[in-house]
């Protein structure tokens, strides 16, 4: 009978313990891959804060992706696999992203949906809710309660990562107060490309004008526009902005004809490209603090 010896790392030649270690590693990251959470985000802010919640246990695709519009996004066939492909849909909802239940509801879609902004209390005709960071407490706490849900063996990191990041909303929220604080309230005046900073000026107490309104893919009239630079000129506004995801033109003429120097760009519905000064939630509201502090103090 042969004498068979234990095999160890020792005994074997050491092209087969590469090869060995290589197979597992692989087996652990196929392993790893398995247990991922893949979850479709409608666009680029709450990509972020599904990656903050969910940690190295999801996996986030984002379908209106960073400088880039959801008003008047258009999906394609590869977005309709996209979310085929996912086990979660997150939206915002308040008809932000009409576009997100046709698009699910025409590929088939039957996973998970997460409407962040439930149990907001809204402002009429606007779903610009992330702007007011109180409101994104409630965000995160429905991502949470929603990944819970599916994948109830996460629940406790989904539960303390919420928690880390509700304690950097609050702190973002009283050091935007203490920016603000210094300028009086009927100088916190501003001019923006398009209406997205309502929940933003009530938390604030900031007046902000737009010759867009609401919506991005609707053009002001001439009259509308007018009247913008008639206010801007009688209240000596000098604090003009545009945002990253809208066509500069219309505020350059604004600025133009009213005597108003643009300011640096602002972040309101989508986040920027990494390495710029919006690349996440947080990054994106302080930066957009600091250049709106800035330019109210010249008005």
């Amino acid at each position: 009978m042969p004498n068979f010896r234990a095999f160890t790392s020792a005994s074997l030649p050491r092209r087969f313990v590469l090869a060995i270690t290589a197979s597992l590693a692989l087996w652990a990251q196929a392993a790893h891959a398995a247990d991922t959470i893949q979850v479709t985000a409608s666009f680029s802010i709450l990509g972020d804060l599904v990656r903050a919640v969910g940690g190295e246990r999801v996996r986030v695709n984002t379908l209106v992706g960073p400088d880039q519009d959801a008003h008047t996004f258009e999906p394609k066939p590869s977005d309709a696999k996209t979310l085929l492909g996912s086990q979660m849909l997150v939206t915002n909802g308040l008809d932000f992203e009409p576009w997100a239940s046709k698009l699910a509801k025409s590929a088939g879609y039957k996973g998970a949906l997460v409407v962040t902004s439930q149990g907001v209390k809204a402002r009429p005709h606007d779903p610009h809710a992330w702007q007011n960071p109180a409101n994104v407490v409630l965000y995160v706490g429905n991502i949470a309660a929603g990944l819970s849900k599916l994948d109830p063996s996460g629940k406790v990191s989904y539960q303390s990562n919420a928690e880390a990041y509700v304690k950097e909303l609050q702190a973002l929220d009283s050091w935007a107060e203490a920016q603000f604080a210094s300028i009086p309230v009927a100088q916190r005046k501003v001019i923006t490309s398009h209406d997205a900073f309502g929940y933003f000026a009530d938390r604030y107490q900031i007046t902000f004008l737009a010759p867009q309104g609401m919506n991005t893919d609707v053009e002001p009239s001439a009259k509308q526009v007018a009247q913008l630079i008639s206010q801007i000129k009688r209240e000596k506004i000098r604090a003009v902005f545009v945002e990253n995801m809208s066509s500069p033109k219309l505020v350059a003429q604004l600025s133009q004809d009213a005597g108003a120097k643009v300011g640096a760009k602002l972040y309101a519905d989508a986040l920027s490209a990494p390495g710029q000064p919006g690349a996440t939630y947080l990054q994106m509201m302080r930066h957009n603090v600091t250049q709106l502090a800035a330019g109210m103090k010249l008005n």
